[in-house]
């Protein structure tokens, strides 16, 4: 990743690295070794792919909440709104 591409990014780098979805990590049993790792997706949510819920990053603050994420569980990525609106 270049300087120019981490400058872009919402969310630090090393910050996103060691985040995980408090859901999955209270679940590690089903989730192997490592549970709740996130992708950044339309520079706006993280998706865990263990648990299926999406976290809005709003002003630049990630929304670690397990109902945040369930709320959005069901939304395809691609109509994810991007910005994420208002709680």
């Amino acid at each position: 990743m270049t300087d120019q591409e981490q400058g872009d990014l919402p969310i630090n780098p090393e910050l996103l690295e060691i985040l995980r979805c408090p859901l999955a990590v209270q679940e590690k049993d089903k989730y192997g070794d490592d549970p709740g790792r996130l992708r950044l997706v339309h520079n706006t949510w993280l998706v865990c792919d263990d648990s299926g819920l999406k976290y809005p990053i709003r002003e630049g603050i990630p929304v670690m909440l397990i109902e945040e994420g369930e709320r959005w569980k069901d939304t395809a990525e691609e109509e994810l709104p991007v910005p994420p609106p208002a709680a």
